[in-house]
């Protein structure tokens, strides 16, 4: 497909970027370190520490694990731990000793970590002692051989409480004292490249056991570049604060909070539980933000609450969101709120993860993922493979550099993720116009058909949700005998008065008829994972 988009680039953006192949994620943080040294790098519970100060814990924890634990180029490691200080500290250790980081979500289940551990051949974890029940749970028949344990409180001293380690583990030492015991050690540059594994991202497995997203550095510093070469003028290396809310675990704050922004010198604000909303509004009021991202879900609770509309948001660039689709419903109060829209962008686990972003600065709320970055193509295509002209519905394909090489040890399913010209298959219906500007129709596995129509939920959720007292709403498809298929809405009331026969109403008003959902039940809180997409198999 031709590269329509790019005559939306204007003049900043260049339709290439300079790949730099041989840069690897560690040579872009030790350069921030060296120019941005006596900056705040991370802000955690209202502690600070400097870029020098990560970068030398980080590295007498590579000295540990080099030395003690015998970690070679290209081991897996896990880190499993919410937002905290230690995050970066363990972070930049691991992948300084030349190992793969493994990024494990810390609300997993034991069954759920299990999986992961075994599949991806891990023999070290590092984790949060919150989590270390469900590793006593999962350890049976995992590699697990050396465990290192974290608290909310490390390289931090603030006297945060954290639970502790569960009794039942052989627990090979505290992360602090790892980094202790390394400040005495030599650390060996392993010699890495950009071609070597960086994070092994496991995807949500809505369909089955999840699978390791294979990212390289190159991957990762690829989009990094593509990133700050699409922000332009709305990144720089004076007076970044980030609000980092989402789940570091999760590649969309890794990536764009974390990453991109570290090689500019920004500091991180680390927001440790979200859903402690007046704690996270009462930390966010602390700051003269410029960026903050979020999912629609996060959106929506914040601009709900009072005491955020109080905040101060004048030196505020731009609002990302991504995850899943924005609402306008949703980025209009938003608006209200901050004086600036959502600017929706797209990505995935695969792809390191983003695709694409709407131009800045958002004028309007687009309903779109906007236009491909730099150096990167798209294709709409039907089952066979076939391009589809603009307009027509299918399923989006990406090749770029920020592509994964695949899923780990998943040869069977690299052949069926990748089309033979090398476009990675994302799953998700689309269609792109005329000028270049892609807008997701759904996940291809939540279509509901309904008298051989296709509806795609996200288009009901985003029209109900436009309702005043409509608080939250998922749809999902039904078996019917009439029909085949028929919609059946779930809604979170704002207003008690709300009335099935006030949604049908707005959704007959709204949508064509076989749109109109069949049945509608109202439920206390719609079922979100912790990065806060809609778990419609719950529902189901």
């Amino acid at each position: 497909m031709d590269r329509v988009w790019q005559q939306h680039y204007g003049d900043n953006i260049p339709a290439e970027i300079d790949l730099q192949p041989d840069m690897t994620l560690m040579d872009m943080f030790n350069n921030a370190c060296e120019k941005f040294a006596d900056r705040d790098a991370f802000s955690s519970f209202g502690q600070n520490r400097t870029y020098a100060e990560i970068q030398t814990l980080a590295r007498n924890f590579s000295a540990y694990l080099q030395n003690e634990l015998g970690i070679q180029k290209g081991d897996r490691i896990a880190l499993m731990t919410p937002n905290c200080m230690a995050f970066p500290v363990a972070m930049f250790g691991i992948v300084g000793a030349g190992a793969v980081q493994v990024n494990v979500n810390p609300l997993y289940t034991g069954r759920e970590l299990r999986h992961q551990l075994q599949d991806a051949d891990t023999e070290t974890i590092v984790l949060f002692t919150g989590s270390t029940p469900v590793l006593a749970e999962a350890l049976e028949g995992t590699p697990i051989k050396n465990i290192i344990t974290l608290t909310l409180d490390d390289f931090h001293g603030g006297g945060i409480p954290s639970p502790a380690a569960e009794n039942s583990l052989s627990v090979t030492t505290t992360l602090s004292d790892a980094i202790a015991k390394g400040a005495e050690l030599d650390f060996k540059d392993p010699g890495l490249t950009g071609s070597d594994l960086l994070f092994l991202q496991y995807t949500g497995g809505t369909t089955g056991l999840s699978k390791g997203a294979a990212l390289s550095h190159s991957n990762l510093v690829a989009n990094i570049l593509q990133i700050k070469a699409f922000l332009g003028d709305f990144i720089s290396e004076e007076n970044e604060i980030v609000i980092t809310a989402i789940p570091l675990y999760h590649i969309f704050a890794l990536a764009v909070n974390c990453l991109t922004y570290v090689s500019v010198g920004a500091t991180n604000v680390l927001i440790t539980n979200p859903r402690d909303i007046d704690g996270f509004i009462s930390e966010m009021g602390k700051w003269k933000f410029t960026v903050f991202t979020g999912v629609n879900t996060l959106y929506n609770g914040l601009s709900m609450m009072p005491a955020f509309k109080e905040l101060d948001f004048s030196a505020l660039k731009y609002c990302l969101g991504g995850g899943t689709a924005c609402q306008e419903a949703v980025s209009n109060r938003w608006k209200e709120i901050t004086g600036m829209h959502i600017t929706e962008g797209f990505g995935m686990s695969e792809t390191s993860p983003v695709v694409s972003v709407n131009p800045l600065p958002a004028q309007s709320f687009s309903g779109t993922i906007g236009i491909p970055l730099s150096s990167t193509d798209v294709s709409i295509r039907d089952e066979d493979g076939r391009e589809l002209a603009s307009g027509e519905a299918g399923e989006l394909c990406i090749k770029g550099p920020q592509v994964m090489s695949g899923y780990w040890r998943q040869d069977e399913a690299n052949k069926s993720a990748f089309w033979s010209d090398g476009y990675f298959r994302s799953g998700d219906v689309a269609v792109i116009s005329e000028d270049g500007y892609v807008k997701i129709v759904d996940r291809m596995k939540d279509m509901v058909i309904v008298s051989g129509f296709n509806v795609y939920p996200n288009e009901i959720e985003a029209v109900i949700a436009m309702m005043d007292e409509v608080a939250e709403c998922a749809c999902i498809g039904i078996p019917d005998d009439t029909t085949g298929e028929a919609l059946k809405l779930f809604v979170v009331k704002k207003d008690e008065d709300l009335t099935t026969d006030t949604i049908v109403a707005y959704a007959r008003k709204n949508l064509t008829a076989y749109k109109v959902p069949k049945q509608i039940e109202f439920i206390d809180e719609v079922p979100k994972s912790p990065v806060g997409k809609i778990l419609r198999r719950e529902l189901r």
